[in-house]
C-alpha cells in the first residue's frame, strides 16, 4: 500500500488523519477561522470553495488559498462540492473546472477534491496539471440518499484508483444497520484485496458515525471532524473524535 505525504502529514499510516472542514462566506470570517483551526489538535483542513461568496473569481480564490495555507500552517485540501453531490451552489461543468485550473496554476494547497463522474477528459487533465505542480489528488463520489450495493463501491472505488487518484473517497447515506456493515466491508475488501493508494469512506449521519472513528480496523485512512459548523451529517467534534481515534488505536 502507497502513502500519500503531504507537509509532513503522511495518510495511510499510522491512526487516520483528522481533516477539519472551513465553511464561512467571507474573506474575514474564513482568515479567522484558519487562526482558531491552527490551534486544533487537527491533521489536515478542507477549505469548501463552494461555500465562499466570490468563488466565481477563480483568481480571488486563488489569492486568498495563500493567506489561508500560512494562517493555518497546516495542509490545506481545497474542494468544490458541487450541489448534486450535496454542495452548496449550482456551478456550470465549465466553471467548475476553471476555477480548479487557476487555482492549480496560482494557489497554494497541497491537495484538491475532484469528483469522480466528470467528464473523463477533463478529470485527466485536472489531475495531470495537479501532478505537475506537486498537488495530490482526492477523487470522491457522494450519494446522500442511499447506500449503493457493496460490489458498486467497489466499482468506484476501483475506477478512481484508475483514473490515477492519489487517495480514493466515497461517503454514502444509511437507511439501516445493514448499509452502515454495506460500507464497512466494501472498505475492507477494497483495502484488502485492490487498494494500492489510501482510502476515505464513511457511512453518513448519526447511524454511520461508527464508521468515522473506525477506520484503522477496516481501511479508511481519514475521517472529517468539525470545529463548529459540520460540512457533512454525522461530523464529530475534533476533540471528542481525537479520544476516540486514541481510544480504538489498533
Amino acid at each position: 500500500m502507497n502513502t500519500v505525504t503531504i507537509d509532513q502529514v503522511t495518510i495511510g499510516e499510522g491512526q487516520p488523519k483528522i481533516i477539519v472542514p472551513l465553511l464561512d462566506r467571507t474573506e474575514t470570517d474564513l482568515l479567522s477561522s484558519a487562526e482558531h483551526i491552527q490551534q486544533l489538535d487537527c491533521d489536515i483542513v478542507e477549505w469548501r470553495i463552494d461555500f465562499f461568496q466570490e468563488v466565481e473569481k477563480p483568481e480571488i480564490v486563488a489569492e486568498l488559498s495563500h493567506k489561508i495555507k500560512k494562517a493555518l500552517n497546516k495542509p490545506l485540501l481545497i474542494t468544490f462540492r458541487t450541489y448534486k453531490e450535496g454542495g452548496e451552489l449550482p456551478l456550470s461543468e465549465e466553471k467548475y473546472f476553471e476555477i480548479y485550473e487557476t487555482l492549480i496554476k496560482q494557489g497554494c494547497l497541497d491537495l484538491i477534491d475532484l469528483e469522480l463522474f466528470m467528464p473523463d477528459k477533463l478529470v485527466a487533465q485536472t489531475i495531470t496539471a495537479a501532478h505537475e505542480k506537486d498537488i495530490k489528488v482526492i477523487l470522491c463520489n457522494h450519494d446522500f440518499d442511499k447506500t449503493p450495493s457493496k460490489q458498486e463501491i467497489l466499482s468506484r472505488l476501483q475506477q478512481m484508483q484508475l483514473k490515477g487518484a492519489d487517495i480514493c473517497k466515497i461517503a454514502v447515506m444509511p437507511r439501516n444497520s445493514e448499509d452502515v456493515l454495506t460500507l464497512l466491508e466494501a472498505t475492507r475488501e477494497m483495502y484488502e484485496n485492490y487498494a494500492d493508494r489510501p482510502l476515505i469512506t464513511m457511512s453518513m449521519g448519526t447511524l454511520g458515525m461508527i464508521s468515522r472513528i473506525s477506520g484503522q480496523v477496516f481501511g479508511s485512512a481519514a475521517t472529517f471532524g468539525s470545529a463548529g459548523t459540520a460540512s457533512a451529517p454525522g461530523q464529530i467534534s475534533v476533540s471528542e473524535l481525537r479520544k476516540l481515534l486514541n481510544t480504538l488505536q489498533v
